[in-house]
């Protein structure tokens, strides 16, 4: 088998039926398997994969195993040659899988060592979020002391000179190699995987990713940002920035800098104030402006019967479409997945960008739409058919 796709859920039901949907897609033509681990989620997740997908493998652990676990339990179930870590709140377009594992064997064909072993390490993609703005974590760097210090206090923001943690030196339309990648899509050998243990079981969440990224640096391989695909990362979906959140990012970068890291003193000291300090901008920058509701709303479809859609969406959302986007106007595009593809769907995010634009998704055959209008909103699911 080539690749298994690993997708770790926690109560978003939703969002995880249209990434299955999505993945589905991305799979044809590819010997692969998804497997679904849920975390004891409350709000029906299992119940909808036994009912919608009953051929995709589900692990229902009973109780919230965290991320590293979770995904280690369902690594250990899969039987590809590649696997792929893949979160709940993503959407990929059909060819994503088909890019990157080329990507990847071009990179192992180029990088064979005399021993025989490949460089290759972690495959990153070109994330965006649910406004279809690119997600500068999408390429990271090691956040070193320093660099941690430049991102705490927005330092990266001023001059180029501290771009490292974003590898501002590689624009988000450039292919190459990097250090950290997110743990929103991870596709790398399943064999290298297991060599280095997988996901630390001792890190509940936050920044299992970065050491994951680590320490395959320092099996001598090397990771890559790959940006000829492009992934919907809704980001804020599986998160909720409260108390525990910022407690939990706390330990995090702790856990981090404690492994990896000789700290004095000095260093403790400025990096306890540093956590805070971000963990309290993170957790506040999940209470989004609201930014209205919109002003028109607009039908991307190519459905024969897309006035039929038309009708039955104005009667659930209380409002008129119309396919005259007038400037400077908050307007909402439904995109309708059973006529246009993921990939369309992802283009159109990205090509039409707006400050006043949002997007929702009706993803195929189902009866909801859904979408999110900030990279840390917990996003929003309409129903559109009882």
């Amino acid at each position: 088998m080539q690749l298994s796709v690993i997708i770790l859920n926690y109560n978003v039901r939703y969002f995880l039926e249209q990434c299955v949907l999505s993945v589905q897609k991305a799979l044809e033509g590819i010997d692969g398997e998804i497997i679904v681990i849920d975390n004891n989620s409350s709000d029906a997740s299992c119940a909808m994969m036994q009912q919608r997908f009953p051929n995709v493998k589900l692990i229902a652990n009973k109780e919230n195993l965290g991320f590293p676990k979770g995904n280690n339990i369902g690594v250990a179930l899969a039987k590809g040659e590649y696997i792929c870590i893949l979160n709940p709140d993503t959407v990929v377009a059909e060819d994503t899988f088909q890019k990157i594992l080329k990507f990847a064997n071009q990179k192992i064909v180029s990088q064979t060592l005399p021993s025989g072993d490949g460089g290759l390490g972690i495959i990153g993609c070109k994330l965006i979020d649910g406004t279809g703005n690119f997600l500068p974590e999408s390429k990271r760097g090691i956040p070193t002391p320093w660099v941690a210090f430049t991102k705490i206090f927005g330092l990266y923001k001023i001059s180029p000179f501290f771009g490292k943690y974003y590898v501002q030196h590689l624009s988000e339309n450039e292919s190459g190699e990097v250090e950290i990648l997110v743990g929103a899509l991870m596709l790398m050998k399943r064999e290298l995987y297991n060599k280095i243990g997988g996901f630390d079981e001792n890190c509940f969440m936050y920044s299992d990713d970065i050491d994951l990224s680590y320490r395959v640096l320092q099996e001598g391989k090397s990771n890559y940002y790959f940006h000829e695909t492009t992934v919907i990362h809704y980001k804020g979906e599986s998160t909720v920035r409260d108390g525990t959140y910022m407690n939990r990012f706390q330990e995090a970068m702790n856990f981090f800098y404690k492994k990896h890291f000789k700290v004095s003193v000095f260093f403790s000291i400025f990096m306890k104030i540093g956590i805070v300090f971000f963990s309290f901008v993170k957790m506040f920058q999940g209470k989004v402006k609201e930014k209205g509701n919109p002003e028109n709303y607009s039908l991307v479809s190519e459905s024969s019967s897309k006035s039929e859609l038309i009708h039955r969406l104005e009667k659930k959302l209380n409002s008129k479409f119309t396919d005259t986007i007038i400037e400077g106007k908050r307007t909402e595009f439904v995109i309708d997945l059973n006529s246009v593809s993921f990939q369309q769907a992802i283009h159109f995010m990205e090509t039409n960008k707006k400050k006043n634009y949002t997007f929702k998704l009706l993803p195929p055959n189902s009866n909801f739409i859904i979408g999110s209008n900030s990279s840390n909103d917990r996003g929003e699911v309409i129903l559109v058919k009882e």
